[in-house]
């Protein structure tokens, strides 16, 4: 018998530390950033849902996922990897950034590359 209230109680712990940590169920979203393109370039997000903005730059230049407003309305647990006061993530080549947000209000959001807005690189994210 008190075998089974030590596996209860374990079980009741293990359903419970999901819970309290919102960023246990992240969603996984990929932006390949090629040279001068997202890839998608537009993205969806679930307003309140947890995800891993995965951000891959498969191209030769330096890229920049610039989206001031998105970013700065998010609940971002990786503020350390936000630059230019908390509006860009820098991803360099060949590199991958990923950064847990839980987005912020519904809404639609501008997304470029703050270096290459200028040759096409923009995009854009909706919250709904």
């Amino acid at each position: 018998m008190k075998l089974f209230a030590v596996l209860l109680a374990a079980l009741a712990l293990a359903s419970t530390a999901g819970a309290s940590d919102p960023w246990a169920n992240a969603r996984t979203v990929t932006e390949v950033m090629v040279d001068n393109s997202f890839e998608p370039d537009h993205l969806t997000f679930h307003s309140g849902q947890a995800y891993a903005l995965r951000l891959e730059n498969h191209g030769k230049d330096m890229h920049e996922f610039t989206a001031a407003d998105f970013l700065r309305s998010a609940r971002i647990r990786d503020k350390d990897k936000l630059v230019n006061g908390g509006t860009d993530i820098v991803v360099q080549p060949g590199q991958s950034v990923t950064v847990f947000l839980i987005p912020g209000p519904k809404g639609q959001y501008d997304l470029h590359c703050a270096d290459h807005d200028w040759d096409g690189m923009v995009g854009g994210i909706t919250v709904d």
